[in-house]
């Protein structure tokens, strides 16, 4: 069984597209002329650190990820079994197993990181190897609240999310524990329930267009699963104010019980991921078995 995994928004960097641009002239102008302004140069410069910026960074690497698949699939790469994109991934996930076409995904992206962008105040935090029942022990203790987990990218690694006074209250409880943890480049508190008022404006938004069903498996973010007929528009805007359950996603392709072989469209930090994931099971197994 072999996977593609698709990354978001952290993913970018300055330079980023230089190796597909020139070659898909004719889909880079068109999506200059869409987003009204030339995004090649800003992939290329950075100037003033743009691809930090929500409303920039989800565009553009919705775009260079789908360059980078168009390519995959003119060298007739070997093809996918499943689709598994990250937050904003999933959408490139979507448009790979052809639930709509680059525009319409390109429209809905710029969307998404327009309201983003203006949910402005909080931010999120990564916290490294320490389970999700013991950090939510953790703040349980402290009397932290209004922290929501916000992903699941493995067994030892989580993120979270809340406004900024929560987020300073649970960095205090972790370092009185010596808990590692990083702050993200982020504006909001993506991924939790400070998104409510975005995901009320995308799910009406999202009702101007047509989706039609996968024709590869894509697994959602938020259920962890394949997508049931007729969830697209409901789960992408779950997706808003629900945790990215990457570990899940990876366990239920592991538990199909047939060798998963997967690829990570520009970039690794994915792969990482599903190993860690992997190796966690298999040493559960182990455990299991009393070896």
């Amino acid at each position: 069984m072999f996977a593609i995994f698709f990354p978001g928004q952290g993913a970018q960097f300055r330079g980023m597209g230089a190796d597909v641009f020139g070659r898909y002239p004719g889909m880079t102008r068109f999506a200059c002329d869409l987003l009204g302004y030339d995004l090649v140069s800003r992939c290329r410069d950075n100037q003033d650190d743009v691809l930090a910026r929500t409303e920039c960074t989800q565009p553009a690497l919705f775009t260079v990820n789908a360059l980078h698949m168009f390519e995959r699939e003119r060298r007739e790469g070997r093809p996918a079994d499943h689709f598994l994109g990250h937050s904003l991934g999933e959408y490139n996930a979507l448009l790979a197993a052809g639930v709509f076409d680059f525009e319409t995904g390109l429209r809905i992206v710029r969307k998404r990181g327009e309201l983003m962008a203006a949910a402005s105040g909080g931010g999120m935090s990564a916290v490294m190897n320490t389970p999700a029942p013991r950090l939510l022990d953790v703040l349980r203790e402290d009397g932290v609240e209004g922290v929501d987990v916000a992903a699941y990218n493995t067994d030892a690694q989580v993120v979270i999310a809340g406004d900024d006074g929560a987020l300073r209250a649970a960095h205090a409880a972790l370092r009185a524990r010596n808990i590692r943890f990083a702050s993200l480049r982020v504006g909001a508190a993506f991924h939790s329930r400070h998104m409510e008022p975005v995901r009320s404006a995308f799910e009406g938004f999202l009702k101007e267009f047509t989706f039609a069903e996968p024709a590869t498996t894509v697994i959602s973010n938020v259920a962890g699963r394949p997508y049931e007929r007729g969830t697209i528009p409901e789960m992408l805007s779950r997706q808003l104010v629900e945790p990215v359950r990457w570990a899940d996603s990876i366990r239920y392709l592991l538990s199909l019980g047939v060798g998963l072989e997967y690829e990570e469209i520009g970039g690794d930090s994915l792969l990482r991921m599903a190993r860690s994931i992997e190796k966690a099971g298999s040493r559960d197994a182990l455990s299991r078995s009393g070896v």
